[in-house]
């Protein structure tokens, strides 16, 4: 016990700055790799600084924001010690949001709260930022890490992001485009992503009693390998979408399933209808499902099913579109498309068994 007489600090609270300022030194070369020109100052700044004066070659500028986080997955990290990817969900939880609206990610900054600083820790979780930006074509500008004794234990640690990109005011993507007729593709998910770890941990992990390092024939790795995949990031394939075809919407495919997402685009009148027999989802869905005994609607609006993201645009787009993704090596399908609503009640639904 702490003799009363001895002089209290922040270290003996808990809190290690010089673990924290080597956690800073350690990611300096990742987040440069992100620079982009317009990105002012470097690492270490109370604010990051982003140049505006790029959005003088927009007539009329729109500036589209996100922030989320990657949710129970990052227990999945700590439990297998692996720190490098989860930044790459991160960054995709984000910014594959804001290119839905058609707008070009331009930066993004992150939180990192910790229970204790490992300083090589933090800086592979930066690491895998940084590494998702360049893929998503961002800058990263800059970020926080909090150190939290007593809140959280010492190997534990969460993560969110905020991010902005913009569009050009006529060429904002969303449901006042969309029309009767238009086709809409799907592209593959990279597998789970980072939505319904809950649902998933619960029944394999917890029900199941399987381990992470456990072997699973059908999904041709471990467990933890398969739950780590990730998230597939698709801004910079959207991106090049729009500029090769006429695009209508997108819909990032995330909590609460694919018909729940797609409905978010479709407007008033419209509905669109996704049959299941144009794709198979992954072995990891049907072992969910199969080893939870979970119901085809309840895993349906709880995980992507295979699909992580949807384009909806004119039929005669589709081939040209479909091209463009075979090049950029994006699997992808004509999976509905959109018709009168009738008397349906929601703005989106799944039909058909899928593809054995």
């Amino acid at each position: 016990m702490t003799s009363e007489t001895t002089g209290a600090s922040y270290a003996s609270a808990g809190v290690d700055i010089e673990a924290g300022d080597r956690a800073v030194e350690l990611m300096k070369e990742w987040v440069g790799r992100t620079r982009r020109p317009e990105v002012l100052g470097g690492i270490g700044g109370f604010a990051g600084l982003f140049d505006a004066s790029a959005l003088k070659n927009y007539e009329r500028p729109l500036l589209a924001s996100a922030t989320d986080g990657v949710g129970t997955k990052v227990d999945i990290a700590r439990r297998m010690g692996v720190y490098d990817t989860i930044g790459h969900d991160l960054v995709a939880m984000v910014m594959d949001d804001i290119v839905v609206c058609g707008a070009e990610p331009l930066f993004m900054t992150d939180y990192i709260c910790v229970g204790k600083v490992h300083p090589e820790r933090v800086a592979a979780i930066v690491k895998g930022i940084a590494e998702g930006c360049v893929l998503a074509g961002c800058a990263l500008v800059g970020g926080e890490t909090a150190e939290h004794p007593g809140l959280l234990g010492a190997d534990d640690f969460d993560v969110a992001g905020a991010g902005t990109g913009v569009v050009e005011a006529d060429r904002l993507l969303g449901p006042d485009r969309i029309r009767t007729g238009d086709a809409v593709i799907a592209l593959a998910s990279s597998g789970l992503h980072s939505n319904g770890y809950s649902l998933v941990r619960h029944v394999l992990l917890e029900r199941a009693g399987l381990t992470l390092d456990t072997e699973v024939p059908e999904l041709g790795r471990t467990l933890g390998e398969e739950l780590l995949e990730p998230t597939k990031i698709y801004s910079l394939d959207c991106l090049a979408l729009t500029r090769a075809a006429e695009v209508h919407a997108f819909s990032h495919i995330t909590g609460g399933g694919l018909a729940a997402n797609l409905a978010r685009v479709v407007p008033e009148g419209l509905h669109a209808v996704i049959d299941r027999a144009t794709w198979t989802p992954g072995a990891v869905f049907d072992l969910v499902g199969r080893t939870g005994n979970v119901e085809r609607l309840e895993l349906e609006k709880t995980l992507n099913m295979g699909v992580g993201m949807m384009a909806v645009l004119p039929p005669e787009s589709a081939e040209v579109a479909l091209a463009v993704l075979a090049d950029r090596g994006v699997d992808a399908w004509i999976a509905g498309e959109i018709t009168e609503r009738g008397d349906r009640a929601t703005g989106a639904e799944l039909v058909g068994d899928h593809a054995a």
